[in-house]
């Protein structure tokens, strides 16, 4: 039985996301629940729209300060809007140490209600567009070319692989595994505890238990928002890719580097994926993907960076 300050708890969550401007779930506004249901016809009901749509609207509550020395010395900030009040998540160990300080210093800000939600509805739905293609063939388990196996599978079919890696910041729990879990499959020790810092707050929450993922529909969701969202170690995010907020540098350039939809397949799996040529079965089905919900979606791509099938990918 719910206690009188849970009941009021959840009344004062349920109050503020009624009361968010209609334009912090502007993705929503693309496509009804039967038009998502039609758009991955298999899906697992886990993945359902409902979900989804929650997990939009309470992510656009989080704000996510992320300033690096150098680009591995990190500080998380994580701003809660239902309550105003901004955290410091993380600060390494070394972030005040003399040395460090005279690294170069990088600021970004994350605000998660940018999800598909910028001034030009043709650019957000493209971004749709893109998350979507991904989440589908993440999660697939059907035939190349029909576009119905989407959102299938909520976690990797083989999982032998404990997907664990030395990481002072971000250790595994004993006897846990951090295979891919969730609609963009997060996978490893260190992906899970920085996911579990902007979202929730706590690295520990998934660090201790990644299977949350596979029985909260919610928090599945929110980890694809906030991978899609949240630029990690040299890589941008796929959000910054695909508005237009990233730009590559010389060295990046020289690299093979472009905006457009095929950089977002190199931040996702670029070393398995690019650099490969352009046939590559993988790759080409992400392509394909994407070309699909664009269709489904109303929009087109004229001039489409699609491939990475030339691009080096990220150092690991």
């Amino acid at each position: 039985m719910k206690s009188q300050f849970s009941r009021a708890c959840c009344f004062t969550v349920s109050l503020i996301l009624f009361l968010l401007p209609a334009s912090h779930a502007s993705i929503l506004s693309f496509f009804s629940e039967k038009e998502f249901n039609a758009f991955f016809p298999k899906h697992d009901p886990f993945f359902n729209y409902t979900a989804f749509q929650k997990a939009i609207k309470e992510m656009s509550l989080i704000k996510v300060k992320i300033e690096k020395r150098g680009n591995w010395i990190y500080k998380l900030s994580r701003t809660d809007l239902r309550t105003g009040k901004t955290t410091v998540i993380r600060q390494d160990p070394d972030w005040e140490t003399d040395w460090a300080k005279v690294m170069p210093y990088t600021l970004i800000q994350i605000d998660y209600a940018d999800f598909c939600n910028g001034k030009d509805p043709a650019q957000n739905k493209k971004e749709a567009a893109a998350f979507f293609a991904h989440i589908a063939h993440e999660t697939r388990n059907g035939v190349n070319g029909r576009f119905d196996d989407g959102l299938m599978l909520k976690q990797e079919l083989n999982t032998d692989s404990p997907y664990i890696i030395p990481n002072k910041i971000y250790p595994p729990s004993k006897g846990e595994k951090y295979y891919g879990r969730g609609p963009l499959q997060l996978s490893y020790n260190g992906n899970y505890g920085f996911a579990s810092d902007c979202i929730l707050g706590d690295k520990n929450i998934l660090l201790e238990k990644p299977s949350l993922l596979v029985t909260d529909p919610v928090l599945a969701f929110k980890t694809a928002i906030y991978f899609w969202m949240t630029p990690q170690s040299l890589k941008p995010s796929a959000h910054a890719v695909m508005t237009g907020n990233w730009k590559p540098s010389e060295k990046e350039i020289k690299s093979g580097y472009k905006p457009g939809f095929g950089m977002t397949i190199n931040i996702i799996n670029g070393s398995i994926e690019c650099n490969k040529g352009e046939t590559l079965p993988a790759m080409k089905n992400r392509i394909d993907f994407y070309l699909h919900f664009l269709k489904l979606l109303g929009v087109r791509e004229e001039k489409c960076n699609c491939s990475c099938g030339k691009m080096q990918p990220f150092p690991a």
